[in-house]
């Protein structure tokens, strides 16, 4: 039986309610040998509530997107699919096929959110056209950003349907707060959430003694600790990826952690917020 958490979601500007926890998919549909066990931890992540999963086009050339539509085959009312378009697709022309070709390999009428992955050379505005036409032949039901920069952002914005974005992709975790500064403030005022990639640092985080001797005390593994940290903050998903069924038990696991007040300022201290503007970091 599907398994379901309650209170563990973010809202989204339109109102719509996501999992604050969910499921990203970069490098996965790449290898054959691995492909039924993808499956099989895509699938019982959308039974413990990980509902929100993230993919793109670029992610193995569109083989990614292929093997989230194997996972959420009957299914696909119970989760919400994120894909994006590349910046080199991202005219209104281009845009308009690329979201074609997604929702070919996803096998899906339409993508819930759907997002630019960085800023390249098409102006924004053109990309914003592509997505407008899209969200109104229902196509795509959300639309949004990745990897923009605070400057990009407030361009982004102010550009004709820039103000309907439902989201900004970004890098972030314990060991880069950078967006702390300015871009994470300015996207809470205006109630845009972030969704947070890499949250685990591709598991540099585990290399820190510190921070894996805290997660013992705390009970809990450094991953765990890793994703409670982030779930503890205002308005973000976050899209861990995972290899096996077990992996994605033990983040699932991570909405059960609340920290408090000290552990939090534990972690400030091993891992310091921002204290000037940075450059966006990006993986």
């Amino acid at each position: 039986m599907p398994e379901h958490h309650g209170g563990n979601t973010v809202t989204l500007p339109g109102g719509e309610h996501v999992a604050a926890l969910g499921q990203g998919t970069w490098n996965m549909g790449d290898s054959r040998a691995r492909r039924a066990a993808e499956i099989a931890t895509l699938r019982r992540g959308i039974d413990l509530g990980l509902t929100l999963i993230d993919t793109a086009e670029m992610y193995g050339g569109g083989r990614s997107e292929q093997l989230v539509a194997e996972a959420v085959a009957g299914r696909r009312d119970e989760v919400f699919i994120v894909s994006k378009v590349l910046p080199s697709n991202a005219s209104r022309g281009g845009t308009v096929a690329a979201c074609e070709r997604s929702l070919k390999n996803l096998n899906t009428d339409r993508i819930d959110l759907y997002l630019l992955h960085w800023h390249g050379s098409v102006p924004f505005a053109e990309t914003l056209a592509a997505l407008i036409e899209l969200q109104r032949a229902g196509k795509i039901r959300h639309y949004g950003v990745s990897n923009l920069d605070f400057e990009e952002m407030q361009a982004w914005w102010t550009a004709a349907g820039g103000a309907a974005t439902a989201t900004n992709q970004l890098l972030y975790n314990l060991s880069r707060r950078g967006i702390e500064w300015d871009l994470l403030p300015w996207l809470r005022q205006r109630r845009v959430p972030v969704m947070a990639y890499s949250p685990l640092e591709q598991a540099r985080l585990f290399k820190n003694a510190t921070f894996s001797a805290l997660a013992k005390t705390w009970g809990a593994t450094p991953a765990q600790l890793a994703l409670a940290w982030l779930l503890a903050q205002d308005g973000v998903i976050v899209i861990p990826k995972c290899s096996s069924p077990a992996r994605v038990e033990e983040n699932a696991a991570a909405r059960d952690i609340k920290l408090n007040a000290e552990q939090l300022r534990e972690l400030d201290k091993l891992f310091p917020p921002p204290h000037r503007a940075r450059p966006l970091e990006l993986l």
